[in-house]
């Protein structure tokens, strides 16, 4: 999940993949920095950090003026959905006149002080998911979490973090990627069940297939006791959306997963989503933050803002299913939707 654990072991805070980086170069001529090219080596320098540029604990308070670079490197976490929304953003930004370089490290302990140092340029982020993490590397990890149900004032408290370290966060479009609870459809069709209220009304017992942590975090069990009302008699320590969890799920082992909202796969195992009516969940809509000395004017915004005009949470899991389930490729699948779209 990607509130502090990471939705299926990539997005969050403790997600991390093994470290590594690859580069994709699109439009003009491949640049350097340090005089050294962004390649598969690139892990070597964004751990170096041999790049200038803002960063809090050495300059304090970024003040200069956004900057309007011709060339811009596009981070992608390493996860299908993050490398869709990377290669949209670097289609987007081509035909604004940009030239684009797609470089993809799944691991934002390194990517995100890329971005500060101005290695990277621009990335996909989740707007509570990134404003809990930088309230942790700023506060520490025992701080009081700002990320909440309630976009903007996420969105105000993301801001104000991003801010001093070089970052500006551009504005959050229609999609949302955040956790979600899924049953078997068989299940929700004999109890009517349609909401998580729903399912607290009925009294049902609930064994939950989850990450071992949701024990712990208020969106998980306690939230669902507390806030819906559901009798969770256990948590079955599956994983987030897992192939196993799911599974469960569908052979009646469990009764409920927990998953995302774009999860592109839940039809295959019979399964379906109860909607969050109470709002549980925090609001991890997709914004994209940008290295401001890079990537901060106003050109960047328009290009990338035309994509929160389209794209919804529905879209964004039918792409995710194209590249997992059919095995297309994600710049395939992502010029396809912005051409439909009429965006190209």
């Amino acid at each position: 999940m990607k509130g502090v654990s990471g939705a299926t072991g990539v997005r969050g805070v403790n997600g991390v993949r093994a470290a590594n980086a690859t580069s994709t170069v699109r439009g003009r001529n491949r640049r350097t920095r340090c005089g050294v090219l962004v390649t598969a080596v690139a892990v070597a320098l964004l751990a170096s950090g041999c790049a200038s540029g803002p960063s809090l604990e050495t300059q304090g308070e970024v003040t200069e003026p956004p900057g309007d670079s011709k060339h811009l490197v596009i981070g992608s976490a390493g996860f299908t959905e993050s490398d869709l929304l990377a290669q949209m953003y670097a289609l987007l930004l081509d035909k604004a006149g940009y030239g684009t370089e797609i470089l993809s490290v799944a691991n934002r302990e390194l990517y995100e002080p890329a971005l500060e140092s101005g290695q990277i340029d621009v990335v996909p982020e989740y707007a509570a998911t990134f404003a809990d993490w930088l309230n942790a590397k700023v506060n520490g990890a025992d701080a009081k979490p700002v990320g909440s149900p309630d976009l903007d004032a996420t969105m105000k408290s993301l801001r104000k973090l991003a801010a001093p370290r070089g970052l500006t966060v551009l504005d959050p479009g229609r999609a949302v990627d955040q956790n979600a609870f899924a049953v078997a459809t068989s299940y929700a069709r004999r109890h009517h069940l349609k909401t998580l209220s729903d399912l607290g009304r009925s009294g049902l017992k609930v064994r939950l297939a989850a990450g071992d942590e949701c024990v712990q975090r208020p969106y998980c069990e306690p939230g669902l006791k507390k806030v819906y009302g559901i009798d969770v008699t256990g948590v079955d320590p599956k994983g987030v959306g897992t192939t196993q969890a799911k599974k469960a799920v569908q052979s009646g082992q469990d009764q409920m997963v927990l998953t995302t909202t774009t999860d592109a796969t839940l039809d295959e195992f019979g399964l379906v989503l109860l909607a969050d009516d109470k709002r549980l969940q925090n609001a991890d809509y997709i914004v994209p933050v940008v290295n401001r000395s890079h990537a901060g004017s106003d050109g960047v915004a328009r290009a990338l803002g035309r994509l929160n005009t389209v794209l919804t949470t529905d879209d964004l899991a039918d792409m995710n299913r194209q590249v997992d389930s059919w095995r297309r490729l994600p710049e395939d699948v992502a010029k396809k939707y912005l051409e439909d779209k009429g965006l190209l």
